[in-house]
């Protein structure tokens, strides 16, 4: 679960402009004050089910926002490789530098 919840989170950081404001504040209820479906429905006034609704519904727009611009994977690539280029010696930077190149 603490995989996915890191996932998701990262999903929120780079998309959370593309989500509507109730969008927003029910990921962040659940996934970030780490409050239950019960404790998030009595708090907007709405039933348990419409929060289990609009968090599935919101992971998977989410999810398909990653699927279609991968921005989420691409940072993580650019950053190992920013790191092997860090730790590299002068025969492995131009290969790198190619590496990161390509991910543009």
């Amino acid at each position: 679960m603490l995989v996915k919840n890191e996932y998701i989170n990262q999903l929120l950081d780079w998309y959370d402009k593309l989500l509507t404001n109730r969008q927003i504040e029910i990921m962040n209820l659940y996934y970030r004050e780490d409050l239950s479906l019960t404790e998030i429905a009595e708090n907007l006034k709405i039933s348990r089910s419409a929060v289990y609704d609009q968090l599935k519904n919101t992971e998977r727009i989410l999810k398909n926002y990653e699927d279609k611009l991968m921005l989420v994977e691409t940072f993580k690539k650019r950053t190992k490789l920013y790191q092997e280029l860090l730790e590299a010696d002068r025969s492995q930077i131009t290969e790198i530098i190619n590496k990161l190149l390509e991910l543009e």
